[in-house]
């Protein structure tokens, strides 16, 4: 088991912020691949477990509004899809999406760009992810 800290910026949110939450990974990775891929298992159990904590009287508090108003969404972290996500889709599709450069990541500062190349990851590292935004318009 291991501890990261990993920050999301998204420039396409109304309000680009950025996410910080601390992630336990199942083992210590050896490659980028096998570092996005524990991400992506880590997300997906999550995912799946918000799914199946349901309060019966949800509410939240004046702390939980002001966090989830910093990131532009209030809501009760309900989860409504009852379908139960494929795991290996969402790995694969990660990693193409890695491949297609809608998104690049960087461990200490340093940008990765090969899925295969050997990765030093220690306790408490803070991997960036950046989403990139494609650009829609004409050209006239």
């Amino acid at each position: 088991m291991m501890n990261i800290q990993v920050t999301v910026k998204s420039p396409s949110r109304r309000r680009s912020s950025l996410m910080n939450q601390t992630t336990t990974l199942a083992g210590e990775p050896a490659t980028l691949q096998e570092l996005l891929t524990m991400l992506v298992q880590s997300s997906v159990n999550a995912f799946i477990e918000r799914q199946n904590t349901g309060n019966i009287l949800p509410y939240l508090t004046e702390q939980e509004v002001q966090q989830s108003a910093e990131t532009g969404k209030v809501g009760f972290g309900r989860v409504e899809d009852t379908r139960k996500p494929d795991e290996q889709k969402a790995i694969d599709a990660a990693l193409l999406a890695f491949q297609d450069g809608l998104y690049r990541v960087f461990l200490r500062d340093e940008e990765l760009t090969e899925l295969n190349a050997p990765l030093s990851l220690q306790e408490n590292d803070t991997l960036v992810l950046i989403r990139l935004t494609m650009l829609a318009g004409r050209l006239w």
